[in-house]
């Protein structure tokens, strides 16, 4: 048997090879042959990692939330919490290619939830993370921690996420951040 590292490093190979298919050519397209293909691997050796289309799927979808939570744990905790609350939230909107790219995967696999429960696990599981920072980025803010705030800061990176996918990759994206800090100072400015 493979070392473990080679498994690993098969496994998110096999993911990146799944994003690039539904970025390229849409989720329906998904299969262990197109997935194998676009790797460059045999579909047998595909089907020893993940032996349905299920399982490539709900793991390619883990390793977009994966990476997220790498992104945000790298951003240093320095003194000042505007900050280090735009900087950790920031990593959750599709502000380059990289994140732009997850996102759109991110969606993809969401639709695709109503025939895979797991991946509608894996969605409120993000879901509830991104609730988590919304909420301690609230509490480092000395802003009202009220299920309101939380909810309204939650809802206003869902929807930036949104309209910046809408917009033409490379376009201006300040806009997007500028919001992001109009909240998170108006969070501030309300202390208990």
């Amino acid at each position: 048997m493979p070392p473990r590292l080679d498994v690993d490093a098969r496994r998110a190979q096999l993911a990146r090879a799944v994003w690039h298919v539904v970025l390229t050519q849409g989720v329906g397209a998904v299969s262990v042959r197109t997935v194998a293909h676009e790797a460059g691997v045999a579909v047998g050796s595909l089907r020893h990692v993940f032996p349905t289309r299920a399982e490539l799927l709900e793991f390619s979808a883990e390793l977009i939330v994966q990476r997220a939570a790498e992104r945000v744990r790298a951003v240093p905790q320095d003194g000042d919490p505007l900050a280090h609350a735009l900087a950790v939230l920031e990593e959750l909107l599709p502000l380059d290619a990289t994140r732009r790219a997850e996102m759109e995967v991110n969606l993809a696999l969401v639709a695709e939830a109503p025939a895979l429960p797991r991946l509608a696990a894996i969605r409120d599981e993000a879901a509830a993370g991104i609730a988590l920072l919304c909420r301690q980025a609230v509490e480092r803010l000395g802003g009202r921690d009220d299920e309101s705030t939380v909810r309204r800061l939650h809802a206003l990176l869902d929807g930036l996420a949104l309209h910046l996918l809408s917009q033409e990759p490379g376009e201006d994206v300040t806009w997007a951040r500028a919001l992001l800090r109009a909240e998170l100072e108006r969070i501030a400015s309300h202390h208990g």
